[in-house]
């Protein structure tokens, strides 16, 4: 069990696992997660740790068919400027591995915006905290154990 399943269980909302076998080469994570599992990649989501204003982090939570906009990000959380973080800042802030970052069971909580396209959809994928390891939910769970809110925080590549 990984802290984010562990988290699902704790409250309690329906999910589901899904596993696969994760390739090292894998040049996407998210991507390869929806080529393996036979999923739309608009249902996968990646989850992304940025730094506000060079201090405080934020969790944005996007398809993996998109990139993050920094300016709507920004405007989202309330800041000036936003920028991916550092992989040691992510890695001790989330416990979690670059590539298996998942939004539930963060080490700290932290600010979550989740791109709007999610609600879209009746289940959503994200990182279950491991690579290969999914766990599917409805995004308004998401939104709930996260403090998430819904916001346009990404584009299409």
């Amino acid at each position: 069990m990984t802290p984010a399943i562990n988290s699902a269980k704790k409250a309690k909302i329906p999910f589901t696992v899904h596993s696969y076998p994760h390739d090292p080469t894998s040049l996407s994570y998210g991507k390869e997660a929806a080529e393996k599992l036979a999923i739309a990649e608009a249902r996968v989501f990646k989850t992304l740790v940025v730094q506000l204003d060079g201090a405080a982090l934020a969790v944005g939570i996007i398809p993996v068919s998109m990139t993050l906009n920094m300016k709507q990000f920004a405007k989202s959380a309330g800041v000036k400027k936003a920028a991916m973080a550092e992989k040691e800042d992510v890695e001790r802030a989330t416990g979690y591995v670059l590539g298996g970052v998942s939004p539930l069971g963060q080490k700290r909580r932290l600010p979550t915006f989740i791109h709007s396209s999610a609600s879209s959809f009746a289940t959503i994928f994200v990182s279950a905290g491991r690579r290969g390891l999914e766990i599917e939910l409805a995004p308004a769970d998401l939104a709930a154990l996260t403090g998430a809110v819904f916001a346009a925080i990404g584009e299409m590549r």
